[in-house]
């Protein structure tokens, strides 16, 4: 079914409001304020509110550019009778009016979730962010919001090509570019090595100029699958297949089998190198674990001598640099619950006596481990769904004076803040960051206190 529809607001996830007899239209691949044609998804019909994509645009935005990839533009893949592929929803909106859109989102999340005014917090609006890494010879890159991406997931088809997914589809349209990838991933031409099966394809580009690392997933059904060979196997610095096995706590995909290579990979985190091995998480923007370590750093301010805790910490970009600021005769405690990356982190800190690093839910972690002692200052990055109730509640037990929360959406955070002042914390100062331009995601910084009396 398609409607033709004036497009309000924009509303968390990367849709524009619309409304049609009285529903609610969430609505993909347009701007707010124009007037376009957009077809209701299938099975919609007696939902409460319906979800749409523009087919069509009537009345443009004077905000409209052409698409910064030709396979994920609505419109163009409309006159080809095929879907967009996902990953570059407002690859059609030029970056300053992205940015003013998220904004807005952030405006509205910590507003209505936190009760809190975004103006009060010193939000001035989101900020650019460098492809640069810790080099900043590479500051020169024009401002164009591709090439960010270290890291990048790929599905398979059965024939063995590269391919992706339109958004809420098992669909898998096959690809041979993805502008958004590092130069170092799309030098690699995965697109011209055949993948049968394999079911996904993930690949890491090092910040230390290491060559990537390819992560092969086989199908459920390939028992005697044969490595792939082509240049971009032999260009890769590692070959890793995440085997099916599972451990019977279900804490990982499967054990790792190295075909070539090494594992992991070197990532820069000021002036130390750390390890990362297979799937292990690191921000995937090439200039975030700069820009996120110094907007932390400003935030939780560690000093020499002081105790800090980095949970959810992965394989310890944050550890890293509380270490270096609390010296010798600090502590931080880093806490991870994934298993692989845990070691990692491990691994990293061996030789820093004032860091010890364990795994395990943080909600119970931190308890244990700070057994009711104080910490001077918090940094936590958790997943996309955010930190939670209970471990907002061991974190205010432990009378941390500044909590530096980085996360990567605004309602979780929102939400989260809100719990944070429930025992006594309020959120003075949050900065958001554009690492992930042509998407409608964004990255938070903020600094919770404790109130005063």
């Amino acid at each position: 079914m398609d409607l033709e529809l004036t497009l309000e607001r924009v509303a968390h996830g990367g849709h524009c409001v619309a409304r049609h007899e009285g529903r609610v239209v969430f609505v993909r691949h347009g701007i707010p304020g124009e007037r376009v044609i957009a077809r209701v998804d299938a099975g919609e019909d007696t939902k409460r509110f319906w979800n749409a994509s523009v087919v069509k645009v009537l009345e443009a935005s004077p905000d409209r550019v052409k698409h910064i990839w030709n396979m994920a533009d609505a419109l163009a893949a409309e006159e080809h009778g095929a879907h967009p592929v996902g990953g570059a929803e407002f690859g059609h909106i030029s970056l300053a009016r992205q940015r003013s859109l998220k904004a807005e989102v952030f405006r509205e999340q910590l507003t209505r979730l936190a009760q809190t005014d975004p103006d009060s917090v010193g939000f001035h609006g989101v900020e650019s962010v460098p492809v640069a890494g810790w080099d900043e010879s590479e500051s020169a890159r024009e401002d164009d919001g591709l090439a960010w991406r270290s890291r990048a997931s790929f599905s398979v088809t059965k024939d063995g090509r590269l391919a992706m997914h339109p958004f809420h589809s098992n669909e898998l349209v096959p690809i041979a570019e993805m502008p958004l990838a590092a130069e170092a991933i799309n030098n690699l031409k995965l697109w011209e090595t055949d993948f049968r099966g394999f079911e996904r394809i993930e690949v890491a580009a090092p910040s230390t100029g290491q060559a990537p690392l390819l992560v092969l997933i086989p199908r459920a059904d390939n028992r005697t699958f044969r490595p792939p060979h082509g240049e971009a196997i032999e260009n890769a610095s590692g070959v890793v297949v995440v085997e099916q096995t599972r451990g019977s706590a279900g804490d990982g995909r499967g054990s790792l089998r190295t075909l070539a290579g090494k594992p992991y990979v070197m990532e820069q985190a000021g002036r130390r190198a750390l390890r990362v091995t297979g799937e292990g998480f690191w921000q995937i923007h090439r200039g975030a674990p700069r820009v996120l370590t110094e907007a932390m750093l400003d935030y939780a301010r560690p000093e020499a001598g002081e105790t800090a805790a980095d949970l959810y910490a992965g394989a310890g970009l944050f550890t890293a640099a509380l270490a270096d600021a609390v010296g010798s005769r600090g502590a931080v405690l880093s806490i991870e619950g994934a298993p692989g990356t845990s070691a990692d982190a491990a691994y990293n800190f061996e030789a820093d006596s004032q860091v010890y690093v364990t795994r395990g839910r943080v909600e119970r972690t931190l308890a244990y481990e700070t057994r009711g002692d104080s910490l001077d200052a918090i940094v936590l990055d958790p997943p996309r769904v955010g930190a939670g109730k209970q471990s907002v509640q061991a974190m205010a037990q432990t009378n941390a004076q500044r909590i530096a929360y980085v996360s990567c959406d605004p309602a979780s955070f929102a939400r989260d803040v809100g719990y944070f002042k429930n025992h006594g914390y309020e959120l003075r100062n949050a900065r958001v960051f554009d690492l992930y331009p042509h998407t409608h995601h964004m990255e938070i910084v903020g600094l919770l206190a404790k109130n005063e009396g």
